[in-house]
């Protein structure tokens, strides 16, 4: 069996499509504004999110469906935002793309 791997560090930019996708569209209904980036898009149920990448000569369509709990998608608005590669991570683990709160960076200055 031969698998390979996505990563998603090697992605130049991510892109979330802030809202609700109808995600029964195949691949081909989403190329069209699929280029040189990860796009992501969700349904109305925040249930299954599709992601989708071009990598120079074929498409990549990463899919995930959730059983008992929803993403923390951000459908707010139409449009399109660029995200971290730590918002994906984010997304993915079922936590808010937007924290409020993180470690405060602090430089001290020695004698």
């Amino acid at each position: 069996m031969f698998v390979v791997m996505i990563s998603f560090d090697d992605i130049p930019e991510i892109y979330i499509v802030k809202n609700v996708t109808d995600l029964r569209k195949e691949i081909d209904g989403y190329a069209s504004i699929v280029q040189d980036a990860l796009f992501i898009f969700c349904n109305k149920h925040r249930n299954k999110i599709k992601c989708m990448y071009w990598d120079g000569n074929g498409f990549w369509l990463l899919y995930k469906r959730l059983e008992k709990v929803r993403f923390q998608f951000p459908i707010r608005d139409d449009g399109i935002a660029t995200i971290t590669k730590q918002q994906l991570r984010w997304l993915l683990e079922g936590l808010r793309m937007e924290q409020k709160k993180t470690f405060e960076n602090k430089l001290y200055k020695y004698a």
